[in-house]
């Protein structure tokens, strides 16, 4: 693994570690963190009440660098890891599935965008 890759993963660990304890001060429950699956890895799966959020972790400069960093591949990949999470743990089947972004910016607080996107491929405008 080549020095930048390195670098980039310990800032990707950093932001899931913010965006971790963040969810917690929020009342979330982490079930899982770097969830690996056969289509990929899930950043974090939390619970609060009946939902069940797959969340995914972005450290971006800028929040709109966030947003457009979550692209549509990926969001096909965390669904299909999502079905496979919950295959193998059948306790969250009857939960509310949600799709959420948390982007992580120096000297900011980790912006939190529940329902980031749909299953269905339908976009957000939940970016507050």
């Amino acid at each position: 693994m080549t020095r930048t890759r390195r670098q980039a993963e310990a800032r990707g660990r950093r932001a899931e570690g913010w965006a971790a304890f963040w969810l917690m001060l929020k009342g979330y429950r982490i079930l899982a963190m770097r969830e690996k699956t056969a289509s990929g890895e899930l950043d974090i799966v939390a619970r609060k009440g009946r939902i069940l959020a797959i969340i995914e972790v972005k450290a971006r400069h800028t929040l709109e660098e966030g947003i457009n960093a979550l692209t549509w591949h990926q969001q096909q990949r965390i669904i299909r890891g999502t079905s496979s999470f919950i295959g193998q743990r059948r306790q969250y089947a009857g939960l509310h599935i949600r799709y959420d972004l948390i982007v992580i910016r120096p000297w900011r607080l980790p912006h939190h965008s529940r329902q980031a996107f749909w299953p269905d491929g339908r976009g957000s405008q939940n970016f507050n």
